[in-house]
C-alpha cells in the first residue's frame, strides 16, 4: 500500500429540486439555479452566492435559492448565518413553506451541537417527511428524487439518531435504554432498505461498544461488499467521505490495516488533500508498525518496521502540512499527528531530505500511471 498525490477536493451538497417559469428580461431562475449549483459542486461559493442572490432579489421566498444560500454559507464558514438560513425554511418561522425541504431539517441536525435532543427531533422530522414522499403522497414537489436516493436519506437520518445517542459527549450514552433504541433505530433503517452499507457500518459500531468485536468485523465486512469493487471514485452508489472515514477508523479498532488502506486508497483517488485521511494512513502504518517491530521477524506482510514507520512518518508529515495549508479546524487530530510523530522521533525514524524523499517514489512505488498516480501493484 503505498502513498498518493494530490488532486483537486469536489463536494456535491444535496439539493432538492425546483421548477420555475422563466423570466423574459432575464435569465430564467431554472438556469440560475443550475449554474449556481455546478458552482457549489466546484466549490466556488463566492460565485454561486452571486447567482443564489440574484434569484432572492427576484423571489425572496424561492425555497431551493434559500436552501442554496444556506449550503454556501455552511462551506464558507459561516455557521450561524446558515443555521438561520435552514430555521427560516421550517416551522414556526414566519417564512417557512407549507412544506418545508427535509435537508433543511437534516443539515440542522447536524449544526446542533449543544442540544442532543433537538438534533434527534431534526433527523425525525426529515424522517417523516421522507417517508411520506417515498409513499408518493408529496412525490410532485420533487419528482426528480429517485427512491433509492429517498432510501439512503432516511437511513443517513436513521444512522444520524444512533451517532448522536453514541456521542460520549451527550448524556444520552449512558441512558440505560441507549443500547436498545440504537438497535432499534437500525432495525428501522434496515427495514427502509435492507442491506444498507451505512446501516450495516453502524451496527457494527455498536456491535465495537457492547465488546463483540467478531460480530463487528462480519458486520463491517458485509457493508464494504457493498461497494469495495467500485472504482470510479465519483460514482453516486459509493458512500459519503464521512462515512468511509469512519469505516477506516473502525477498520483501525480491529487491527483490520489492510481493508483499511483499500478504503484509504479509494479516499485518496478522489481527493488527496483531505486532511483525516492523510492522518488516517499514518496512523494505520504507525500500527502496522508497532505490529511488526513485535514480531520475531521485525516484519509485518513483508514490510519491516522501519520502512512502515517511514510511510506512516511521510503521511503524517503530509497531513500536518495540509493542515496548516487548510487552517483546519480539529485540533485534536493535530495533537495526535504531533504526538506520533514525537515516538517516531523517539524510534530514529526522521524525516528524509527533500532529494531522498523524491527518489524514494521512484525506488519504492515502481512506474507511474498515465494519470501521474504511482502504481503500486
Amino acid at each position: 500500500m503505498g502513498r498518493t498525490r494530490t488532486k483537486t477536493k469536489k463536494s456535491v451538497p444535496v439539493v432538492s429540486s425546483a421548477s420555475e417559469s422563466p423570466s423574459k428580461s432575464a435569465p430564467s431562475i431554472p438556469s440560475l439555479l443550475e449554474k449556481a449549483q455546478e458552482l457549489i459542486i466546484q466549490c466556488d461559493y463566492d460565485l454561486a452566492r452571486m447567482f443564489v442572490k440574484r434569484i432572492l432579489d427576484r423571489e425572496p421566498a424561492h425555497v431551493e435559492a434559500r436552501e442554496m444560500m444556506g449550503i454556501v454559507l455552511l462551506e464558507t464558514g459561516q455557521i450561524d448565518d446558515a443555521r438561520s438560513m435552514f430555521l427560516s425554511l421550517i416551522p414556526p418561522h414566519v417564512n417557512a413553506p407549507t412544506h418545508p425541504p427535509p435537508s433543511a431539517y437534516l443539515y440542522l441536525a447536524q449544526l446542533t451541537d449543544d442540544d442532543p435532543h433537538t438534533g434527534l427531533s431534526h433527523y425525525q422530522h426529515a424522517i417523516d417527511i421522507l417517508v411520506i414522499q417515498l409513499k408518493g403522497k408529496e412525490r410532485a414537489d420533487d419528482a426528480q428524487t429517485d427512491e433509492s436516493e429517498l432510501k439512503s436519506n432516511i437511513v443517513r437520518a436513521y444512522v444520524g439518531m444512533v451517532e448522536i445517542w453514541m456521542d460520549p459527549s451527550y448524556d444520552l450514552c449512558f441512558d440505560p435504554n441507549a443500547e436498545q433504541t440504537c438497535e432499534s433505530l437500525l432495525d428501522l433503517a434496515l427495514q427502509i432498505d435492507p442491506g444498507n452499507s451505512e446501516a450495516l457500518q453502524a451496527l457494527a459500531s455498536v456491535r465495537m461498544s457492547q465488546n463483540r468485536p467478531d460480530e463487528a468485523k462480519e458486520y463491517l465486512s458485509l457493508a464494504w461488499s457493498a461497494w469495495k469493487d467500485i472504482e470510479d471514485p465519483t460514482d453516486p452508489r459509493l458512500p459519503p467521505l464521512s462515512t468511509r472515514l469512519s469505516l477506516v477508523k473502525l477498520f483501525l479498532e480491529l487491527s483490520s490495516f489492510t481493508p483499511a488502506l483499500l478504503v484509504l486508497h479509494g479516499i485518496m483517488a478522489s481527493d488527496d488533500q483531505e486532511v483525516e485521511g492523510w492522518y488516517l494512513e499514518g496512523w494505520c502504518f504507525f500500527l502496522m508498525a508497532e505490529e511488526a517491530k513485535e514480531n520475531e521477524a521485525g516484519k509485518l506482510d513483508e514490510l519491516s518496521w522501519e520502512e512502515l514507520a517511514k510511510d506512516s512518518r511521510d503521511c503524517l508529515e503530509t497531513c500536518q502540512m495540509l493542515f496548516t495549508n487548510q487552517k483546519h479546524p480539529d485540533a485534536p487530530l493535530l495533537e495526535h499527528v504531533q504526538e506520533l510523530i514525537g515516538k517516531l522521533d523517539s524510534l530514529g525514524i526522521k524525516t528524509l531530505p527533500a532529494d531522498d524523499a523524491d527518489e524514494s517514489w521512484e525506488d519504492e512505488g515502481g512506474s507511474e500511471d498515465s494519470d501521474g498516480d504511482v502504481d503500486m501493484s
